[in-house]
């Protein structure tokens, strides 16, 4: 039997257009090269209080065809030590920047941050405790490839402080792990979850991908009862999308196999509901989480935010990332390093750094950055903070986006109060159109390079 739609599909057509996830805001597309590291530097000078690492691996053994993430694939671990060796170089030109400050949290992404061996995670580890001072009970986290991860690996992770994991399952079922070349045991990786958790990581969290080529009703509900089986703390859902011309593993990728939008819509409902009927909250516009979960909590305090790493917990802190195509985001400097491996290597070896765009915020994008992360994170806008933080009267400063709600508002997905803005529950998917609204750079030309928001 068909899951629910627990939303109009009559607006899912009619506002499901390509729009920004406002990660940041402004949006990547928006970074320049005009921007250089005497910013960056200019900004981290300034600034005090705990802040962020990420880190970024962008290496894999091997191509996963629905993948768009910075990488870079290859069995060799010589190049992932000349790797480490540029990134101790920035690390430690980055902490002299940092010096009196605490990281609160660190994250490794990628790529697939396992593809280190113990030892060479062991020298990352110990150059980023030696350049920066941690706080005692800092949150350490790691997305691993379960395929190459075994319980040996996840103790070794523990003893160097790591607390929480993500693991990239996408999906269960062997045919559609074909048609995207990442076969992997279920098996195995609910073993990792139960050594994970008796070894003691606070979280363990897997990504899910609905809209895969060859995915079923019956096989996605399969997987969702699997994972489900696995009693994990978080599960990001996330949509996938066929983007053939600017990804090129992509391009692998049977377009005949895919779902059509309708049932890609059914795939969705069906994770919604039978994730949030066994317990788990929804947060955001693709997260879920157990009630007890630190996420959960933020989000019920009004707590949760939004940075490049997706939904958060942390706080609007600082974030320095490391690494090739890493992002930071420092008081309002936001600047990414090379995405081309040669070119980063380069750029550390001449300046130590590998600065290559950015963006400074103005007043402007400061303003419209706080609306739109209030529409992303709480669904709502309290008017009256956001005009006493900047100064400004809301409704005449937005009287144009305000207009352009209206709509919005005689089709359901909203309410336009005196003192806040409302998203209904129920329309929380179309969060992404609402903040859009108030995106100042966004041309009709620029929707093209984002993907859809459904």
């Amino acid at each position: 039997m068909s899951a629910a739609l627990p939303f109009s599909t009559r607006l899912i057509q009619k506002y499901d257009l390509s729009g920004p996830r406002y990660t940041s805001y402004p949006t990547a597309l928006e970074f320049s090269a005009d921007i250089d590291n005497s910013a960056f530097k200019a900004a981290a000078l300034t600034r005090t209080g705990n802040f962020s690492l990420y880190v970024h691996i962008p290496f894999c053994h091997k191509l996963c065809y629905y993948c768009g993430c910075n990488k870079v694939v290859s069995n060799s671990s010589d190049r992932a030590q000349r790797y480490l060796t540029s990134l101790r170089q920035e690390i430690n030109a980055r902490a002299k920047l940092f010096r009196g400050r605490r990281v609160q949290h660190l994250h490794l992404g990628g790529g697939t941050p396992s593809y280190l061996t113990q030892t060479q995670m062991s020298e990352l580890i110990s150059g980023l405790r030696e350049a920066f001072d941690f706080v005692d009970d800092a949150e350490l986290g790691i997305e691993i490839d379960a395929r190459e991860v075994d319980e040996g690996y996840l103790s070794h992770l523990y003893s160097l402080g790591f607390n929480r994991l993500s693991i990239g399952v996408q999906d269960t079922d062997s045919q559609v792990q074909e048609a995207i070349n990442r076969p992997q045991s279920t098996q195995h990786i609910a073993n990792l979850v139960v050594a994970a958790k008796t070894l003691g990581f606070k979280s363990v969290s897997v990504d899910l991908i609905y809209g895969l080529p060859r995915q079923t009703e019956r096989t996605f509900s399969q997987t969702l009862e699997d994972v489900l089986a696995m009693s994990v703390d978080r599960v990001s859902l996330f949509s996938y999308a066929h983007m053939p011309s600017r990804f090129k593993a992509q391009r692998l990728i049977a377009s005949n196999e895919l779902p059509d939008a309708q049932l890609k819509l059914t795939l969705m409902a069906l994770a919604i509901t039978k994730l949030t009927e066994a317990g788990m909250v929804e947060i955001g516009m693709d997260h879920f989480a157990k009630p007890e979960d630190e996420l959960a909590i933020a989000a019920q305090n009004g707590r949760l935010t939004r940075n490049f790493q997706g939904y958060t917990d942390h706080g609007a802190i600082d974030l320095l990332g490391l690494g090739v195509s890493a992002i930071s985001q420092v008081g309002a400097v936001i600047c990414q390093n090379m995405k081309e491996l040669a070119e980063y290597h380069e750029a550390v070896a001449k300046m130590d750094v590998a600065v290559e765009r950015g963006v400074v915020l103005s007043s402007e994008d400061e303003l419209r950055g706080a609306v739109i992360q209030a529409i992303m994170c709480q669904h709502k806008v309290d008017k009256i903070a956001i005009a006493q933080a900047f100064g400004i009267d809301f409704d005449d400063y937005f009287a144009a986006e305000l207009l352009q709600l209206v709509e919005l508002e005689k089709d359901g997905l909203l309410t336009l109060e005196p003192d806040c803005i409302r998203i209904w529950f129920e329309h929380r998917l179309l969060v992404r159109r609402v903040a859009m609204v108030f995106d100042a750079y966004l041309t009709e030309q620029a929707t093209q390079r984002f993907s859809r928001i459904i």
